[in-house]
């Protein structure tokens, strides 16, 4: 689908993706409130949002650019970050408020309306690119070329799925962490989700008040290594308190690896083929992570969960430790498109101050 962003204007492809949310909205309320959804209903309709959002998410990430200056990349992203986490805090609890005292219907209603705001906003933005077009496969190919023969990009990218496969399935664990191993309940799960939706927030500002793309790389690093070891800590972990405060670095570690990858892979990509960077992004982030889950979950009855836990925490810091070694590679190679990009400034002594920056 990402071969698309880069072949068709993508302002006009978010509103046509942003509309077909909202019919897909509308028609779970129409069915919700006429009282005749049926199972099938559903399916057919998470299908069809699955493929919505496998056109809109690369999308979206690719129209940053054309929304905010250069400089200021890294700043709305993080800040995108934040809204998403955000909500993730105050969204289930204002949604089961809602739900008590409406019904899902209209929530349904509700949400399908929603949509009309970011359609209007989409048409009214003055920001459209056009981008040449050719054969589809060859479009493919030319996408699989660059980011497998790009060093940072595809270190990133590399990296990026290691923490998906090993990392982000944390969240499908803690249910089964907290059931069977802390003995609590949906309160207590609740609350440990809270911490990481915590921990994701302070990432999200953290990142929005940088100035700069540069030393991500670094960031990038420390957040995969830290994540490693929360999780390893939280392995050996059967007190509800202290697993509460593990959360807080766990939830801060996953936001800041998967957003500074994500600035760096905007930053590093050319114009004509960021949407099929930001396509391959999107399979690493949500298409590794649940078939992590699925692998872990099946091994996880012959080890139990600690052993799970601990072992997709050595995988992130080790793969945080691998990045630190060919990071110096990786900035090589950054460091001249960055210069191109006039992010950073060339010196002409040969040796500058840019050979640490990324």
């Amino acid at each position: 689908m990402s071969v698309f962003v880069d072949r068709f204007d993508r302002q006009k492809i978010l509103i046509l993706t942003q509309s077909l949310s909202m019919v897909q909205a509308l028609s779970m309320a129409v069915l919700t409130l006429s009282g005749v959804i049926e199972v099938w209903h559903i399916l057919i309709l998470s299908l069809l949002i699955g493929c919505i959002n496998a056109l809109d998410n690369p999308t979206r990430q690719a129209f940053y650019p054309s929304l905010v200056a250069k400089e200021h990349l890294s700043n709305a992203i993080a800040l995108n970050s934040a809204v998403i986490n955000g909500s993730r805090l105050i969204g289930p609890a204002v949604g089961g408020v809602l739900i008590g005292i409406f019904g899902e219907g209209l929530c349904f209603l509700l949400n399908g309306i929603s949509y009309l705001g970011v359609i209007i906003a989409l048409s009214l933005s003055p920001f459209t690119v056009q981008h040449r077009r050719q054969n589809v496969l060859t479009d493919i190919q030319e996408g699989f070329s660059y980011v497998s023969g790009n060093i940072p990009i595809r270190a990133l990218l590399l990296l990026m799925s290691a923490v998906s496969f090993f990392g982000l399935p944390l969240m499908t664990f803690i249910p089964a962490y907290v059931k069977d191993i802390l003995q609590g309940d949906s309160e207590m799960l609740g609350f440990l989700l809270s911490c990481i939706g915590g921990g994701s927030f302070l990432a999200a500002l953290y990142l929005a008040a940088r100035k700069s793309v540069v030393g991500l790389g670094k960031v990038v690093t420390i957040s995969a290594f830290l994540l490693g070891i929360s999780l390893m800590i939280l392995s050996y972990i059967d007190t509800y308190w202290i697993a509460a405060l593990i959360c807080l670095p766990a939830g801060f570690a996953i936001i800041s690896t998967v957003a500074s990858i994500n600035t760096l892979l905007q930053t590093l990509s050319d114009e004509d083929k960021r949407g099929r960077v930001m396509g391959y992004l999107a399979m690493t982030f949500t298409g590794i992570a649940p078939v992590g889950s699925m692998f872990l979950g099946s091994l996880e009855k012959q080890t139990g969960l600690p052993a799970i836990i601990l072992i997709s925490g050595v995988s992130c810091a080790l793969g945080g430790i691998i990045f630190e070694y060919y990071r110096p590679l990786v900035r090589k190679h950054a460091r001249q498109v960055y210069i191109r990009k006039g992010i950073i400034q060339e010196i002409a002594t040969g040796i500058d101050a840019a050979e640490e920056q990324i």
